[in-house]
């Protein structure tokens, strides 16, 4: 049974800005809109995973659908959409009537009183998709062609026509090859039939709105073909890889069903439609990534359609992505995957997306790896993995923190707080950086890494400490009872810019303000941040704040930590907020009322069956960023369960 399904009725919009992902597990993926038009330069069907999770390469665009109906006046129905400059050809949406998505992604066409199903599987744990179409042209003779279009290239650019394309014969198909990439097109029904050509000029809106490059020329080797006068099954299978064959039906049963893991925990109700569809769209993000000894291991994508596995993203999303659903087991992996990978007391902030090394530039994934492992013991009391691989990790950190490590991370022994960084670096969550400028300058004694530092303290028992981080947290960040805590505190001065990083020091288990002001936070983000998808980066009435996101990189990256709104911190607000409150039952009303708009995103805009990772700072809060976010979907997660929704 679908997840979702939207009704069309033949119409472009609004189904031209909704979106939809498949995923293998591996970090490949499949997307592209409701209507089938490529928007991004990253839709595609087939986008592979080249050296699971990353080397991603774009390796089947789309497919051109056309219909003949020789001996009939309307003889030619085209059921594919593109956009050309300002113009959209063909125009297949008009045939569209429905849409669905679950573990397959559905299309239904009606052209007068013939039916086409179309049907499309990202096999698990392969780079390989199946196209599937069911036509029945209702007794009329009918020639049915397909026509794939490919580019073979990396999945961040885009192709221009000029490059030499390999078509080579392969049973049941052809292998297109330019350079080091190459897909295998096979189908056993049709006959392929071969007519290389280009098609130039495919326009992607969204990369235009991003000031990237938004336009591609797409080839094609040719197409399949079949004729029929009866209902008849054809389907497509597209390869990067060799695989062994395989039908339908045995492939789709090779994906797991992402609530099973979850029977046995008592706090997440599977049977509830609203948590089903967050655990589906949280098994998205989880994919393999081998241990530096070459062991199995498991991480976590941060976002679709570009991001990798990123470390601060990763331990922020374990609580809701596998802790509320059960899934201990990947938890255990994830978490020693980047033990593993622990160097002077840092755990990585990423991956590189071509040579999986990692990167160490940042100050709070560290501390989110000891929340996330303590959240982890209280869970699972797998006591055996946290004594042996977890715990000399935490201590690790602690070390280097207090001692001192890569750029300038190192308590200040005069009141035990953690300072970091400096005007050339940026390694809080709030790190755009573009041509030397740094947006959000904040290095220091920032309050969220400061309130995770206590907790850490008080998670590994160093009670002494963090009696004096408590005392002298009070002491740095403490504003008034209207302003809260200062965001920044540098060589003495408090930068009071009114910012979504001091809700931490409430919503964390162990908080160093007092009751009194732990309220007072909680107030002052509400009044100036809260919206009905999460919380603004900055208050509306700062002169910093934009109200917009949209253009070039840096245009972007202006605005994407001074306004912009997140949806991962509406999980911190709500349990700050809760917390405030004892967690009675008019708090829990009010949370779930706060929650429901980004439940309601994932069937009503951006991607259908996930959450975008960010929207803009003022009504009607357009989605932006990736449209499908770990953290996003891990926090609204997180707290739907704790609020029994």
């Amino acid at each position: 049974m679908p997840l979702y399904t939207i009704h069309t009725h033949g119409q472009l919009q609004p189904h031209l800005s909704q979106e939809w992902l498949l995923t293998n597990g591996q970090g490949a993926y499949a997307s592209s809109t409701v209507v089938g038009c490529n928007t991004r330069k990253y839709h595609g069907l087939l986008v592979a995973a080249t050296m699971p999770p990353v080397g991603r390469i774009m390796a089947l665009n789309r497919v051109a659908e056309i219909i003949t109906f020789p001996k009939h006046e309307e003889q030619l129905f085209e059921l594919s959409c593109n956009q050309f400059g300002d113009q959209f050809h063909p125009k297949g949406y008009q045939y569209l009537s429905t849409f669905e998505s679950g573990d397959t992604i559905k299309w239904i066409y009606e052209i007068h009183n013939v039916k086409v199903e179309k049907e499309l599987q990202l096999i698990w744990g392969e780079n390989r998709i199946a196209l599937r179409y069911t036509i029945d042209p209702a007794g009329r003779d009918c020639e049915f062609r397909l026509l794939p279009f490919v580019s073979l290239r990396d999945f961040h650019s885009v192709r221009k026509a000029g490059v030499h394309f390999d078509v080579i014969p392969v049973e049941n198909g052809i292998f297109v090859r330019t350079g080091e990439h190459g897909v295998t097109l096979q189908s056993s029904e049709a006959e392929f039939v071969l007519s290389q050509d280009w098609w130039y000029g495919h326009t992607y809106a969204i990369e235009t709105h991003r000031g990237q490059d938004d336009s591609e020329d797409l080839f094609s080797p040719g197409g399949f073909v079949l004729k029929t006068n009866q209902k008849t099954t054809l389907t497509l299978w597209a390869s990067v890889g060799k695989y062994a064959p395989v039908d339908w039906t045995t492939a789709l049963h090779r994906r797991p069903d992402p609530c099973q893991p979850n029977r046995s925990v008592v706090h997440c109700d599977t049977e509830s439609p609203t948590i089903r569809r967050l655990i589906h769209a949280a098994g998205d993000f989880l994919v393999d990534r081998k241990n530096p000894d070459g062991s199995p291991g498991r991480t976590i994508i941060a976002g679709y359609p570009w991001f990798a596995d990123w470390g601060r993203d990763t331990m922020i999303s374990i609580p809701g992505l596998l802790l509320t659903t059960g899934r201990f087991d990947d938890a255990k992996q994830v978490l020693k995957v980047f033990a593993h990978y622990t160097s002077q007391g840092m755990i990585p902030n990423k991956f590189d997306d071509y040579t999986n090394q990692p990167s160490y530039n940042t100050v709070d994934a560290s501390l989110w790896f000891i929340h996330a492992v303590f959240e982890y013991l209280k869970k699972s009391n797998d006591n055996a993995t946290f004594e042996e691989h977890l715990l000399p990790a935490c201590k690790q950190i602690i070390e280097g923190y207090r001692n001192g490590t890569r750029y300038h991370i190192k308590m200040d022994e005069s009141d035990g707080l953690v300072s970091q960084g400096d005007e050339n670096t940026q390694l809080t969550w709030m790190d755009a950086r573009c041509d030397g400028v740094s947006f959000t300058p904040r290095q220091g004694k920032a309050v969220e890494i400061n309130a995770l530092w206590y907790h850490a303290l008080v998670l590994m028992n160093e009670k002494e400490l963090a009696k004096k981080v408590a005392e002298n947290f009070r002491k740095a960040y403490w504003i008034s009872p209207f302003r809260g805590l200062a965001d920044v505190v540098n060589n003495g001065q408090q930068d009071k810019s009114i910012r979504p990083n001091q809700i931490f020091a409430v919503s964390l288990p162990n908080s160093p303000l007092t009751s009194e002001q732990q309220s007072a936070v909680v107030e002052v983000v509400r009044r100036e941040l809260l919206t009905p998808v999460g919380l603004r980066s900055l208050a509306p009435g700062d002169p910093k704040f934009h109200a917009t996101y949209g253009g070039p990189q840096c245009q972007r990256d202006a605005a994407y930590h001074n306004g912009t709104i997140w949806a991962w911190l509406i999980g911190p607000f709500l349990r700050a907020y809760l917390n405030v409150n004892q967690n009675s039952a008019a708090s829990k009303d009010q949370a779930r009322k706060w929650l429901t708009p980004l439940i309601d995103h994932m069937h009503t805009a951006g991607c259908i069956g996930s959450i975008s990772e960010i929207f803009e700072a003022t009504p009607p809060y357009r989605d932006e960023g990736c449209f499908a976010q770990a953290w996003s979907v891990a926090e609204v997660l997180r707290l739907a369960a704790e609020l029994d929704m």
